[in-house]
């Protein structure tokens, strides 16, 4: 007998305060919006906070608990809005503070909650710090917020040290100074319109803390933290001794990544956070070597979540993932912090595409692979992801199901590490195609006027009009799936799994009542059922008290009858 729940028409949940229920974040599940890529409300093929405000409704009726912004500050745009040119100013192609205020409060009204990012390692280059730091000179006092150092070289013709961008070449650039001679260097570790702050200078925590005042009295809920491993260097910014190209995550400490300074900073903005009522939080982008680094940033007194990109990066394999996961629920343990899981952001491959080619590509991947085996391998691992204690990230678009976009054009792209040497593939344009909403228009619902990036036609049937109300598509097997886990506290409650014996190549863990089973291989597999069968991301069937689990699927049970 075939057993596969039936995909309900989306309901709308229970609209509650956002101050209603203390620690929401622990199991929250919370939507990550590209906001150029998400809804454009004035037909300039750009998404907008409008845009975002108009579809909070399908954001609440798919069933997450918060929406986290990526950035719609002032900005000259050179990496996509995180060169901030003023953080208290929403830029004009998004909007204004007024259209900022609105979707804050439409989305409380809703029971939804806003996280903001928040960008403190650089600044734009355009920032007015930075633009007087170079019109006053050598000596500036503003030159001191900033990393700015004299050259090597008989004539300060090399960098000051050997550190790489992450967007590839040199992570210094040399300024021309006021008077037209070449001067001094700036450190930037992303691109050189994004010069990094000098956090040793008080001047810098002293804004910081007052932009975190400015947002919090808006009302947000919370702030990302952009490249929180970042903020400090270490003492002297001594060389790397190496010229490999550093990327996000590594095995050792950089001495300009996860350096112990950086928890001082956090303590201090947690005793801002804790004045404000409503149970706000930060969650960190940290890339650290270990998961047990990550739990550094999530001790009692500092940020309350850190991104698990050491679960993001781990192979559709069963070993390997009950490995991280047994790593990761080991490490938030003593230190009192939930677990995060994530599959996919705007930095990195979609999993449906991911999971679609070999393993060993890493997270940056350029080619399609097999979209079937993909998308079927992207549907179990979000059941998996979303049977597991604590907080999950889903990113826009894939409770579509979409995949990257491999193939545009090189003129269209706008990833500044694709224009850097060799930086990241700088490929990641293709998880940032704005999403589908309808078949049919300009950019399927996206806007009016077409869209940033073009859309391939297949996505047609991707949109959430095609999806809508048909059983078995993405769209309502995500619906279905955080409608169980709302209707379920005890699911992403915990800080443990109970493992249960299967097959090689099959993960299955009990909580509670609740039974997952996940199939990683590529063959069908018969175990044992588990009670009643609440949902499943392909076709099972029962028979005997044995339950046949076809290749690349994830089951939840229930011993409830």
């Amino acid at each position: 007998m075939s057993q596969q729940h039936s995909a309900a028409p989306a309901r709308h949940f229970a609209t509650v305060s956002v101050a209603d229920r203390r620690d929401w974040w622990r199991d929250a599940v919370i939507y990550q919006v590209y906001p150029r890529s998400f809804a454009d409300s004035n037909g300039d093929g750009m998404g907008d906070l409008e845009g975002v405000r108009s579809r909070l409704p399908y954001l609440r009726d798919l069933g997450v608990d918060a929406v986290w912004l990526s950035p719609f500050y002032a900005s000259p745009q050179a990496d996509a809005g995180y060169d901030v040119a003023d953080y208290r100013a929403v830029d004009p192609m998004f909007g204004s503070l007024l259209d900022a205020d609105a979707l804050i409060r439409d989305a409380h009204a809703l029971g939804l909650r806003i996280i903001v990012d928040l960008v403190p390692n650089h600044s734009s280059d355009r920032y007015e710090w930075f633009k007087r730091a170079l019109a006053e000179g050598p000596g500036s006092p503003l030159r001191e917020r900033y990393h700015f150092r004299p050259g090597k070289g008989e004539n300060g013709e090399l960098p000051p040290n050997d550190w790489e961008s992450i967007f590839g070449g040199p992570a210094w650039t040399r300024v021309t100074e006021p008077d037209g001679t070449p001067g001094e260097w700036y450190l930037h570790l992303f691109a050189p319109e994004q010069p990094d702050f000098n956090w040793d200078h008080p001047a810098v925590g002293d804004e910081f803390r007052s932009i975190l005042r400015f947002w919090l009295d808006m009302g947000v809920d919370g702030f990302r933290i952009d490249v929180a491993h970042g903020l400090v260097k270490a003492e002297g910014l001594p060389d790397l001794g190496t010229h490999d190209q550093v990327k996000l995550l590594g095995n050792d400490v950089m001495p300009f990544f996860d350096q112990d300074g950086v928890h001082a900073i956090y303590r201090q903005w947690r005793r801002i956070l804790d004045e404000y009522s409503g149970d706000r939080i930060f969650v960190a982008e940290a890339w650290t070597p270990t998961v047990e680094r990550t739990a550094n940033y999530v001790r009692p007194d500092e940020l309350h979540q850190a991104f698990n990109f050491q679960y993001l990066g781990t192979a559709w394999d069963a070993k390997e993932l009950r490995t991280v996961i047994d790593r990761t629920l080991d490490a938030m343990r003593p230190v009192g912090a939930p677990a995060t899981w994530v599959l996919s952001n705007h930095d990195v491959t979609r999993h449906a595409t991911r999971f679609a080619n070999p393993p060993g590509l890493g997270t940056q991947i350029r080619t399609a692979g097999d979209r079937e085996l993909g998308l079927r391998r992207a549907r179990a691992a979000t059941l998996l992801m979303l049977a597991l204690p604590g907080s999950a990230y889903v990113y826009q678009g894939e409770e579509l199901g979409l995949p990257d976009v491999v193939d545009l054009p090189d003129e269209v792209r706008q990833d500044p590490a694709y224009f850097r040497g060799a930086g990241q593939d700088g490929f990641r344009d293709g998880c940032r195609v704005p999403i589908p909403w309808t078949r049919t228009g300009s950019s399927y619902g996206f806007g009016d006027g077409g869209s940033w990036l073009p859309q391939p036609p297949v996505w047609a049937e991707l949109s959430v009009e095609a999806q809508t109300g048909v059983p078995g598509s993405t769209l309502e097997l995500y619906r279905a799936a955080l409608r169980v886990r709302r209707e379920r506290p005890d699911l992403g409650a915990g800080e443990s799994v109970e493992w249960l014996r299967a097959p090689e190549g099959v993960l299955a863990f009990r909580r509670g009542d609740f039974v997952c089973v996940a199939n990683t291989t590529g063959e069908s597999v018969t175990i044992p059922s588990y009670g009643r069968v609440l949902l499943t991301s392909g076709e099972v069937t029962e028979a005997d008290g044995e339950a046949k689990v076809p290749a690349d699927t994830t089951v939840w049970w229930t011993a409830e009858r």
